[in-house]
């Protein structure tokens, strides 16, 4: 799973209201030639990338190259099962990437367009948010 190896804070605020928009960053292919990109706002774990991730090169039968976009550096936490209020704020449980309408998730290169196309819909199938496949033909 992807884990950052040091961060400036350890616990993070969430931003759950203040996360608006469509992404200016990651939102074009620039390594591969196919793509999967996020059509709405989601946080996705390191948890869900990794399954994608998994899902996808299973099909492609370890061909091509991949690359994963986006990385998981938001700590989010949990206070554990009946503990009473107060106390301070929980232990870190997982790690998310805020995802925003446009951000490339995937990309790939080095296979067909029918296969690139099954794989990505498979990795899309394992994440929280919609997304839609794309290719560097159809924006020239």
């Amino acid at each position: 799973m992807l884990l950052p190896k040091r961060q400036k804070f350890r616990k993070s605020q969430r931003l759950r209201g203040s996360f608006k928009g469509v992404a200016n960053s990651c939102n074009r292919l620039s390594f591969g030639s196919f793509g999967l990109k996020a059509t709405e706002i989601c946080e996705v774990s390191s948890r869900q990338l990794e399954a994608a991730r998994r899902a996808m090169t299973r099909y492609m039968k370890r061909g091509g190259k991949v690359w994963i976009r986006i990385f998981p550096h938001r700590a989010i936490t949990q206070k554990a099962a009946e503990v009473p209020m107060g106390s301070g704020k929980g232990t870190v449980e997982k790690y998310v990437a805020m995802v925003k309408p446009g951000t490339v998730i995937f990309e790939m290169e080095g296979i067909d367009e029918k296969t690139a196309k099954e794989a990505l819909r498979l990795a899309g199938s394992k994440l929280p948010v919609m997304t839609r496949f794309i290719s560097s033909r159809e924006i020239k």
